[in-house]
């Protein structure tokens, strides 16, 4: 009598598969609701430091975040500056920050949330050195 051939899969292979899509589906579910990496390695400005005096502040690096009031200037070759509405305890304040032309080729929208990693130039001018969409 002749031996009839086993069709079914074998118990180890389909356990393999079924770990493999779990782990695909667990790794596309974390990769995929997460934000942009924050700027770690800068404090968030205190806004109220930066009205008092703003020229104390140059030299450091800091995270701004907070919603793009308007564009107030933009060239190609100089970059953009913009209006950054900044929520703080004592209601919303405004901060400008200078975009070089760098980092000025993205479309950075109006009415939208970014974060900003600036520095400081002499005078207390921000000039940002990284953006992300929130």
């Amino acid at each position: 009598m002749a031996r009839r051939a086993n069709s079914s899969l074998h118990p180890g292979i389909l356990f393999g598969l079924i770990a493999a899509i779990a782990i695909i589906i667990f790794l596309g579910r974390s990769c995929a609701g997460k934000k942009p990496v924050a700027f770690e390695n800068a404090n968030p400005l205190d806004v109220r430091e930066l009205l008092e005096n703003g020229n104390s502040l140059r030299g450091n690096d800091y995270v701004i975040e907070g919603q793009v009031d308007e564009k107030l200037q933009w060239t190609n070759n100089r970059g953009q500056v913009v209006s950054v509405r900044v929520d703080t305890p004592g209601g919303p304040e405004f901060v400008g920050i200078r975009i070089p032309a760098d980092l000025a080729k993205l479309n950075i929208e109006i009415k939208q949330k970014y974060s900003f990693k600036v520095r400081f130039q002499d005078g207390g001018i921000a000039v940002a050195t990284g953006v992300n969409r929130l």
